[in-house]
């Protein structure tokens, strides 16, 4: 039995909180997004629940079934493609599986992996999340007649930007030449500044990704991303 077969009529849908009694387990290991994908849950009468990684949602998954997962594509100990393929597969099936990411052909993985849909970084508007759902939640568990929303862009908390900025600095400590760390810094690096608005960041990180993919030396442009890294982490750029 999952969530909504247990509500309270108070729990149902309304015309400004379509979503209510949902619960959206939200797979991000950025907090700026997951932040973002809190206050969308907010206002659409959503619960959430966060694991920020492959290992995380899979022991959340054994406990309970969410109502819709959300699954950030480039995650610390995989792809999150292999998650929306398990979940794809599963019976009883999570009635919504999206993916999401900042990379422009992530929508294809996604899609190809069995997902439902899919929500491009950044996610900030309380439209585009909704129909995400609720267009892909079954007929009979949509909610009638119309909706009402301020879709005003959802602003997440500062602070948790400088958190993905400290998460950025540890995985540079620690073996910051391999391969796999790069690859992963990378695409952290250039989601978390896109959904910021950190256009600065963002280059960097696409010329370290472009360095990577041509097989330039990266020295010069990993030592670019640890200064720009640690200017945020101590504060010293507005975001």
């Amino acid at each position: 039995m999952d969530d909504t077969q247990k509500l309270s009529p108070h729990l149902r849908p309304t015309a400004t909180r379509p979503l209510l009694g949902l619960t959206i387990l939200v797979v991000e290991d950025s907090r700026y997004s997951c932040d973002a994908m809190r206050l969308l849950c907010l206002r659409s009468g959503a619960r959430i629940r966060r694991a920020d990684c492959l290992k995380s949602a899979r022991r959340h998954l054994q406990v309970y079934r969410p109502s819709v997962v959300v699954i950030d594509l480039g995650l610390p100990d995989g792809s999150g493609a292999e998650l929306i393929a398990e979940l794809g597969v599963a019976c009883p099936r999570v009635d919504v599986i999206l993916g999401t990411s900042g990379d422009i052909f992530a929508e294809e993985v996604a899609l190809a992996a069995g997902a439902d849909g899919f929500l491009a970084k950044p996610v900030s508007s309380v439209v585009a999340f909704q129909n995400a759902i609720l267009s892909a939640l079954p007929v009979e568990r949509r909610p009638t007649g119309p909706r009402l929303v301020c879709d005003e862009p959802v602003l997440p908390d500062p602070l948790a930007f400088r958190d993905d900025m400290v998460h950025a600095a540890d995985v540079l400590s620690v073996a910051p030449g391999d391969d796999r760390n790069l690859a992963y810094l990378t695409q952290f690096l250039a989601g978390v500044a896109r959904s910021a608005g950190d256009g600065v960041l963002q280059k960097a990180a696409e010329d370290l990704a472009d360095a990577r993919a041509a097989g330039q030396p990266v020295k010069s442009s990993l030592a670019r991303i640890s200064a720009l890294v640690q200017d945020r982490v101590a504060d010293r750029i507005a975001i």
